[in-house]
């Protein structure tokens, strides 16, 4: 499915849609991208999914802070849903020397590359590898990652993510839903 537009419209209908699909495909874990735990909530209330949460890095807005507070974090560990804070996968270090030092540098190259399907693609890529890498989903097992371009969800796909270290070895085997990047007439 394509939406017409990127962002928070699209929320419900793409946590729909990964439902929907795990449900077909026997997938039992979901990666979401969530800084309010908005998208998060709305995935875990199906029965026999593993729902993991991504937020922002600590430092993403303002040093030393998170935008998740404590409170929002603990409501979604009683739920049962993992809450995930660390350095994005796609950015976290190479970021910082390019800010310093100017330039593009691979990491970055990647994470521009998957723009090309538009900002949630990148997240998904992103938030499932950093989910593996902290050992959150199994290795070797295709999830759903829901992601999106700036707030709520707006894309969702099958993946099987492999570890930052060896990031080309991930693969995306199905996108279900994305914003069109195609200009209306």
């Amino acid at each position: 499915m394509h939406f017409e537009k990127p962002g928070t419209a699209n929320t419900e209908t793409a946590a729909a849609l990964a439902l929907k699909i795990a449900a077909e495909r026997n997938i039992r874990h979901i990666v979401a991208a969530s800084v309010t735990g908005e998208t998060a909530r709305i995935l875990a209330k199906a029965e026999g999914i593993d729902v993991v949460c991504v937020n922002h890095v600590n430092g993403f807005c303002e040093p030393g802070q998170n935008e998740m507070s404590q409170e929002v974090r603990k409501s979604l560990e009683e739920q049962g849903i993992k809450v995930l804070t660390t350095t994005h996968v796609l950015s976290g270090a190479e970021r910082g020397i390019s800010r310093f030092a100017g330039g593009m540098y691979p990491v970055e190259a990647i994470a521009n590359a998957l723009r090309m399907l538009g900002q949630g693609t990148k997240v998904c890529v992103e938030i499932a590898v950093m989910a593996l890498d902290a050992g959150l989903i199994p290795f070797g097992e295709p999830v759903i990652a829901v992601g999106g371009t700036g707030r709520g969800a707006d894309t969702a796909v099958i993946i099987t993510p492999y570890h930052a270290s060896d990031v080309f070895k991930t693969k995306i085997h199905e996108i279900i839903c994305k914003p069109s990047l195609y200009p209306k007439q």
